[in-house]
């Protein structure tokens, strides 16, 4: 049984008329040719797996910042959050986590709270590993009031292969940290948002699990870490 467990994984419900899409087009590949055919049995693998839903265990202390998404954390930086917010001009904290079309892409709520905002914007379909693309292309953006009245932004972003950003989350509707509250198709990227002044708790470079990875500590006053890449 702990055997069977270890290869079985839950799926997103969105997955499912997916992974039944990749299975009869690879029945139709096995009346062309068994190698189309097992090609798209590898395919269609890998279509479950992108839509994996596993559990996670989330810290749950006051001012924890967890990353929202798997994936590596390719730009920290300060920018200004998405106009459509109305936040102002001011350049705040951003961490950036990028999703490659192998990551488990369920999106996970970042800190506990309310959701003030949430707007969605056309764009387009740069990879989602461009600075350009926070502003270029598609995306969804959250206002989250936190603990205190702090202001966290939790954007998905749709990337070259992405297609459709799916959120789940609605206007005062209330998250734990850790909770699911979207999911976007094949490669993407979820940018967060810090008030001002706070200090990141990860390296570029570093790899991020949803829920699990904490970015940041907003009641912390410890001095930005230093990295060591070995």
């Amino acid at each position: 049984m702990r055997a069977l467990k270890s290869v079985l994984f839950p799926i997103h419900p969105e997955g499912f008329r997916f992974i039944a899409i990749f299975a009869f087009l690879t029945l139709l590949l096995f009346f062309v040719s068994d190698f189309l055919g097992w090609v798209g049995v590898i395919l269609t693998l890998w279509c479950a797996w992108f839509f994996r839903d596993p559990a996670r265990v989330t810290p749950q202390r006051r001012g924890l910042v967890v990353s929202p998404a798997d994936g590596v954390v390719n730009m920290i930086t300060e920018a200004v959050p998405p106009p459509e917010l109305g936040l102002g001009d001011e350049a705040l904290p951003r961490i950036s986590v990028f999703m490659n079309v192998f990551n488990c892409h369920v999106n996970r709520m970042p800190v506990s709270g309310k959701v003030v905002k949430s707007l969605y914007r056309t764009g387009q379909f740069l990879s989602a590993d461009l600075d350009k693309a926070a502003e270029a292309n598609e995306r969804q953006s959250l206002l989250v009031e936190a603990e205190g009245g702090k202001q966290i932004v939790v954007v998905q972003i749709a990337g070259l292969v992405a297609r459709r950003i799916l959120c789940f989350a609605h206007e005062e509707q209330e998250f734990h940290a850790g909770e699911r509250f979207g999911l976007i198709r094949f490669g993407s990227r979820c940018d967060v948002y810090l008030p001002k002044d706070s200090v990141p708790r990860v390296a570029v470079g570093q790899s991020a699990i949803a829920g699990e990875t904490v970015l940041a500590d907003l009641k912390s006053k410890e001095k930005e870490r230093e990295t060591l890449t070995s």
